[in-house]
């Protein structure tokens, strides 16, 4: 048993879909991982992994990443809900131009550090939240009229699809957190969300919530 498995949960649990979404994307799929630790200060150990990544992620591998059958599916979801995949990235592809740019991955913090690592290397899409300011399980649905995002100017449109507590958004699907439900420095437990649609295949999911939760328990 991994430090991150004695630490938090000890499997990946399925979020809920709304039905409406469910019969409209049948693939679209929530999983999620608590571990009980925050962020903070990136390890050295943690470092020099990032670093080994960005040498094996290189030239060629990373300008055929969009190609390749995740992250083209990724790219294929977004188109269907409206989002333009050449103009908002999707997260795999958005760490792969940030390595392109800048001669490697970015450290920044202990989770930041973690997500990079897991999304680069099952090329799944993650998101992480405090653990201690989400009630209940999370899942994805539409906003209705009215809502928006918690410390955020503006209301959503509505039928914009966020994941969400059982009280309220917690963030865009791809996109912006509501306000105080990132995890910060004295967050005592991470809330890992991994999301799949068509063509992401679940072992492919459940391997990113554990990549990213081995880092955070190792540090």
């Amino acid at each position: 048993m991994s430090a991150a498995a004695d630490a938090g949960e000890r499997a990946a649990r399925s979020g809920w879909v709304a039905p409406e979404l469910r019969a409209e994307f049948p693939g679209l799929a929530l999983y999620w991982l608590r571990v009980d630790r925050g962020s903070g200060r990136s390890t050295p150990a943690v470092r020099e992994r990032l670093r080994l990544l960005s040498d094996r992620f290189a030239g060629a591998q990373a300008i055929n990443q969009r190609q390749r059958p995740i992250p083209s599916a990724y790219r294929i979801f977004y188109r269907h809900i409206g989002l333009d995949p050449d103009r908002q990235r999707t997260p795999v592809e958005e760490l792969v131009l940030e390595r392109m740019a800048h001669g490697g991955f970015r450290s920044r913090s202990l989770l930041d550090d973690a997500l990079t690592i897991a999304i680069v290397e099952s090329e799944v899409a993650l998101r992480a939240f405090d653990a201690d300011r989400v009630d209940g399980a999370p899942g994805i649905r539409p906003t209705e009229a009215g809502e928006g995002l918690e410390g955020r100017p503006g209301e959503l449109p509505p039928g914009t699809l966020v994941i969400a507590d059982e009280q309220r958004p917690l963030s865009l699907l791809f996109g912006a957190l509501a306000a105080g439900r990132g995890v910060r420095p004295r967050s005592r437990s991470t809330l890992l969300v991994a999301i799949g649609v068509t063509g992401v295949p679940e072992i492919a999911v459940e391997e990113a919530l554990w990549l990213a939760a081995g880092v955070l328990g190792e540090a």
